[in-house]
């Protein structure tokens, strides 16, 4: 399945409106398998539905790539049915850890997507997993760049450099998320497209775009009243800086399918296909354009 335009990351909140009203702007719909694996009822079988009518992507949040501990196998094989349930072409999850074993050995999730250090023992180590997932689900996987706060430890290379020996070693996709570069940059006071130009944007399968916020750093740390600190919140239209550098990497990514996100503060439907617009907008700026109806 070739799946490209521009897509929603089905969100319940609006679930009932989309199959009501079923807008051709959509042109696929990102789905996260840990809110339907185990669970029976409405929300299954809605997604069913859609899934006749809409391409689905999958995007994971719990694989903790960036780990220690082994992959859930039994994790993996449910995943596996699901993908194939829904024929999503391929499935990405987050570059980073979110789950660490507690006395006894058993796994518990920390509801976070929290960096690894950025080394050539970590990328092996991560690459390493990247191919048992494939494996075991029988798709390619893609990676998400992650928006961070703190460096966990010495660095002994570039994000995008990780990214890229991480990519290399495993022979994966790249799901790259803009935002989270551009919240990075600011955060960190790098040069965005410097970090594009070294990220191995050739092996980029899809692209998220989203908001965020921005706070005062005081109201975290006393000590740093009046500087500015960016949350990646998905709580927000998307800002034209991000829009820009999404239309500034196209060129060099083809024509992949880029995803609105949107998981706090969620506006109505109409609201939202609005804000797809603009996202459709920069996308075929660089592309040929495509007629849709709303």
């Amino acid at each position: 399945m070739n799946v490209t335009g521009v897509g929603l990351g089905l969100r319940w909140e609006f679930l009932d409106r989309l199959i009501e009203e079923l807008p051709k702007s959509v042109d696929f719909l990102e789905i996260s398998p840990e809110n339907y694996i185990g669970r029976g009822g409405y929300h299954p079988a809605a997604l069913e539905w859609l899934a006749e009518r809409y391409p689905i992507l999958t995007h994971g949040l719990t694989m903790s790539l960036g780990g220690v501990e082994p992959l859930d196998e039994a994790y993996l094989a449910e995943l596996r049915g699901f993908i194939e349930r829904v024929k999503s072409p391929f499935h990405s999850d987050h570059l980073c850890f979110g789950s660490a074993a507690r006395d006894g050995g058993a796994s518990v999730l920390l509801h976070d997507l929290l960096p690894i250090r950025f080394s050539e023992e970590g990328a092996r180590r991560v690459a390493d997993r990247v191919k048992r997932a494939q494996d075991a689900l029988g798709v390619p996987m893609a990676v998400e760049n992650i928006s961070y706060y703190v460096h966990p430890g010495r660095a002994s290379m570039s994000e995008p450099e990780f990214v890229s020996r991480v990519c290399e070693l495993a022979d994966c996709g790249l799901m790259l998320d803009v935002n989270n570069a551009y919240v990075n940059s600011q955060n960190f006071g790098f040069d965005v497209d410097e970090w594009m130009r070294a990220a191995p944007l050739e092996r980029t399968v899809q692209i998220h775009v989203a908001g965020h916020d921005v706070f005062d750093e005081g109201d975290f740390v006393p000590s740093a009243k009046g500087k500015k600190l960016i949350l990646d919140t998905h709580g927000a239209d998307v800002p034209d800086p991000v829009l820009a550098l999404l239309e500034r990497v196209l060129p060099r990514t083809g024509p992949v399918p880029v995803l609105l996100e949107r998981d706090q503060a969620i506006p109505e439907l109409p609201a939202l296909l609005e804000e797809l617009g603009r996202v459709r907008a920069v996308y075929e700026r660089v592309f040929a354009p495509v007629a849709r109806s709303a």
